[in-house]
């Protein structure tokens, strides 16, 4: 069946679910690189996690990608990250930020430079993708859609809070708000 042959309002609460956030589970394997686009709670949900992967030897390197800025001080998704995962330990010279882009896609597209820079891309083999179980699939397709090294290089997916399995769309969007 082609995408363009589904019909919405006769697809079950399951198979919305299954299409909306259907991702691969964390397969455990390392990277070069764990990236983190941010959010308005990226330092409290996401950071945490990439910590907790950068600490178990899953990558040398922490890319965190945002530039928008969610409170008075004005600093940046990445920056404020940033800062949290210096607080926790981790060194200035493992952390790569990238702090211009306003959105997914320009996380990603702007995240191509910053990682071409430090690895140089057709040295990448891994990159470990950390975000909210809602975002996996949307920031998963875009890194396939717009990184070159999508093609070649494996992408390996972390949700913040796993989750045994999805509500259901419709369930989700009432008690989500």
């Amino acid at each position: 069946m082609l995408i363009s042959e589904l019909q919405p309002t006769k697809l079950t609460d399951d198979q919305l679910t299954q299409l909306l956030f259907y991702y691969k589970e964390d397969d455990g394997k390392v990277g070069e690189c764990i990236f983190v686009p941010g959010s308005s709670k990226a330092v409290e949900l996401r950071v945490p996690k990439a910590i907790e992967l950068y600490k178990a030897g899953r990558a040398k390197k922490m890319l965190f990608s945002g530039g928008v800025s969610w409170d008075q001080t004005k600093k940046s998704e990445a920056v404020m990250m940033q800062e949290r995962a210096l607080l926790e330990g981790i060194p200035e010279n493992d952390i790569l930020i990238e702090d211009i882009s306003l959105h997914t896609k320009e996380n990603v597209l702007a995240s191509l430079l910053v990682l071409d820079r430090a690895f140089d891309l057709h040295n990448i083999n891994h990159i470990i993708i950390v975000t909210a179980e809602i975002h996996m699939r949307r920031v998963y397709l875009t890194m396939k859609m717009y990184m070159l090294v999508g093609f070649l290089t494996p992408f390996h997916l972390c949700p913040t809070v796993q989750q045994k399995k999805p509500t259901g769309f419709r369930t989700f969007m009432v008690a989500s708000g």
